[in-house]
């Protein structure tokens, strides 16, 4: 994926760094050519397809058993500290942390058997929930959003998938987190903003007016691959020469794109719906993702969080460097309740829900009894999903699980029909082949991998 800093700066002969060089090389969101460009841009004008999807990623994984399928009648020990509340749909009742949420639940359906039987371990199930399969063999599958990039591309100047706020970091395994184009290539990685949109400063430093960056800086710009092939030598034939070629003229279009600036431009939303969103990183993101639908882009993934050690996140092993069960309703539960309320309200308040799939989802749940330190740890035997807009029957309940929460009970779920259900409500035919390594032919989802029936 592509990023906006660089964490070592190497410089060239005449000053320019790698910073500078990966800014506007790298930013190839696209991968095509400018003749491929033109033939995606005279395709879209006839695709009268509208859909977007905003994809809330709550990393660390949040408990079923204290979020969205409650067990109030179980154990102390099963069921926790938190009670249901009801919601405006009879019968679906959900945790009190969550009291915005549950005046909205006939907007958005909740799949509560979900379960895959991969190792318990973060990285796993970020690639399996974005990409609806498991990294094995070496092939690292693409996240939904880059395949949207690649099958539909951009619809103006921005890119067709943005990723807010930042990449997922270190969870604890040494494997990719599925939030990249794996086999499609460096060209179809998102757009990836790197900065917080809560703070006073933001800025996404690449877009700054033409008239902030200095002439000298634009020239240099300009006589990028001169520069790099008299140092370089062999890098004209190199793949990076060739992405390069294909994708500079896009990328510089973006980069000086008042159109991109002002869709970044968070400080022009309205102070009283900031505040309802949450002037935090995850609610500010969550506003921003709104903006970037507004205007085009196809697909946004939203990290609540980056990392699961020495922050507080919904991994609630109790005791550090992890987060305590009570977090749930001092920060995390408060933090998710107000931002996802607010997007499904502004959204509907612009016209834009029917078009915008929300989805909300962990890369697991948690364990059924709680440990010695009150938490609770990895546990992908059964967990809940949250689904709304973009074609989503709202106040549904797809699946149970059985009575303490850790197997499904009815109508098992797995991340494959996830991305099989995404993928339908962007429009895109399941019987699709993407071209693997060596030419392979890849459908973009598992052969017989159906979308959740039941939520359409």
């Amino acid at each position: 994926m592509f990023r906006l800093d660089a964490d070592k700066p190497v410089s060239f002969c005449d000053g320019l760094n790698r910073r500078d060089f990966f800014h506007v090389g790298s930013l190839s969101y696209l991968g095509l050519s400018l003749a491929d460009w033109s033939l995606l841009k005279a395709a879209g004008a006839a695709n009268s397809d509208k859909k977007n999807c905003i994809f809330l990623f709550l990393v660390g994984g949040p408990s079923q058993l204290d979020t969205w399928d409650m067990k109030p009648d179980a154990p102390s020990e099963i069921r926790g500290p938190y009670r249901p509340i009801p919601t405006n749909v009879d019968g679906i009742q959900i945790s009190e942390i969550f009291p915005r949420m549950a005046k909205h639940a006939d907007k958005y359906s909740l799949v509560r058997s979900l379960h895959h039987n991969a190792t318990a371990v973060h990285d796993t199930g970020h690639q399996m929930m974005q990409t609806g399969r498991l990294f094995q063999g070496g092939l690292e599958h693409p996240n939904i959003g880059c395949v949207m990039g690649k099958l539909r591309g951009a619809r103006g100047a921005l890119p067709p998938h943005v990723l807010l706020p930042r990449p997922i970091g270190k969870t604890g395994g040494n494997m990719p987190h599925g939030q990249d184009a794996g086999y499609l290539g460096r060209a179809h990685d998102p757009f990836v903003l790197n900065a917080d949109p809560s703070q006073d400063d933001f800025q996404v430093r690449d877009m700054l007016p033409p008239d902030y960056i200095s002439a000298m800086r634009l020239d240099r710009r300009r006589n990028l691959r001169q520069i790099v092939d008299g140092v370089v030598g062999k890098f004209e034939k190199s793949d990076d020469a060739r992405l390069l070629d294909s994708n500079f003229h896009q990328a510089y279009t973006l980069l000086s794109s008042r159109e991109a600036r002002e869709a970044f431009d968070i400080s022009k939303e309205p102070e009283d719906l900031r505040k309802r969103y949450g002037e935090n990183k995850f609610g500010q993101s969550c506003l921003l993702a709104r903006r970037m639908v507004e205007r085009g882009v196809r697909f946004v993934t939203v990290n609540m969080f980056e990392t699961v050690f020495n922050e507080i996140t919904w991994d609630i092993h109790g005791s550090a460097p992890f987060s305590p069960i009570s977090c749930y309703t001092d920060l995390v539960g408060p933090m998710f309740d107000n931002a996802f309320s607010s997007l499904l309200e502004d959204l509907q308040d612009r016209g834009l829900l029917d078009d915008t799939i929300v989805v909300a989802m962990g890369e697991f749940g948690r364990t059924p009894k709680i440990n010695p330190a009150g938490g609770r740890d990895h546990w992908p035997g059964c967990w809940t999903n949250v689904f709304a807009g973009g074609g989503i029957q709202g106040g549904r309940v797809v699946g149970e699980s059985d009575e303490i929460g850790a197997l499904p009970k009815d109508r098992p779920v797995t991340p494959g029909e996830v991305a099989a259900t995404v993928y339908h409500l962007l429009g895109v035919d399941l019987e699709t082949e993407l071209e693997g390594p060596q030419g392979r032919p890849i459908p973009v989802v598992d052969y017989n991998v159906h979308p959740i029936q039941e939520l359409i």
